[in-house]
């Protein structure tokens, strides 16, 4: 049981670290947030930022992931 909560926290570590890392440097990656069907409305007193596309193709690239280390684990 202690091994596999160690397994657990060290993962979640490096996704933390990953993630960390990517909202560092993601005002020098150019597409993130231009992409079509990001939407963005600018009024005099306020923005809105609906990032559609944009978390759709991150979530397929997580999905993905996920499911290769899945995969990769059960072998």
């Amino acid at each position: 049981m202690t091994q596999h909560l160690g397994k657990i926290l060290i993962i979640l570590g490096i996704v933390i670290t990953g993630i960390g890392i990517l909202l560092r440097f993601t005002d020098k990656i150019p597409f993130i947030g231009k992409l079509p069907g990001d939407i963005s409305i600018n009024k005099e007193n306020y923005q809105i930022f609906f990032p559609i596309t944009t978390s759709i193709i991150l979530s397929i690239l997580l999905t993905g992931i996920i499911w290769l280390l899945s995969y990769l684990s059960k072998k």
